[in-house]
């Protein structure tokens, strides 16, 4: 990627409002904001962790760092990575209730339930072989918090949809599989700003940031597994 920051005329500086989801702002967009802050000390970076989406003008913030579509025709997308959700499950789970054969099957198993910033509660819609299908789901425990949920499938409870970067590791370890591995839920990531703050140059700067390490960087996103 070429370098994006050597065409500055002054040193950035000011404030950036950031908000994102908890996981994503944990593990990834939060030790990224602190190279930037290293690396453009006139900065003043704050950062806010929401399982919601939100009012990006009415809360003042200056970038919203997401998963899924981009709906509000008054904002302006820039695109992060491709990504997607995907279903996986225990192996504990699927031993014993088997694993679903098709989508429809889902709605028999016990599925871990998180409501997700851009999603229908207890409606899973994904992109199969025949194209776009949906299932409505249930389980006994559901959150709105990522991690809880991740845990409870860990912990063999049921079926869960996540993307597929936030349980790449549990995957590739063997502690969650692949279940229906056919369908996936596209969510790419994007950086949302308003158009007032869209060319401001300290907010490209950030987002020319935030999209390089998180494509290639120390902290980048694994979606790898959708190659």
């Amino acid at each position: 990627m070429a370098d994006s920051f050597t065409g500055l005329t002054s040193e950035p500086r000011g404030l950036i409002r950031i908000s994102t989801s908890l996981r994503l702002g944990r593990e990834h967009v939060s030790p990224i904001l602190s190279m930037l802050r290293r690396r453009y000390p006139e900065l003043d970076i704050y950062l806010e962790l929401l399982d919601r989406r939100v009012d990006l003008l009415g809360e003042s913030f200056d970038i919203d760092v997401r998963v899924g579509e981009v709906q509000e025709p008054h904002l302006i997308a820039h695109k992060i990575t491709d990504s997607a959700r995907v279903l996986a499950a225990a192996p504990a789970y699927l031993e014993r209730a088997g694993a679903p054969r098709s989508l429809a099957e889902l709605a028999q198993h016990d599925c871990l339930l998180f409501r997700d910033r851009d999603q229908g509660f207890g409606v899973w819609r994904l992109q199969g072989p025949d194209g776009e299908e949906s299932v409505k789901v249930t389980g006994l425990i559901a959150s709105n918090h990522s991690d809880i949920v991740t845990q409870w499938a860990l912990e063999g409870y049921g079926v869960i949809m996540a993307s597929v970067w936030n349980i790449a590791s549990k995957l590739e370890s063997g502690e969650l599989v692949r279940v229906l591995p056919q369908y996936r839920q596209w969510a790419d990531v994007w950086a949302v700003t308003s158009a007032r703050t869209s060319s401001s140059a300290k907010i490209r700067v950030c987002i020319d940031f935030l999209t390089e390490q998180l494509v290639v960087g120390p902290h980048a996103l694994d979606v790898s597994l959708l190659r």
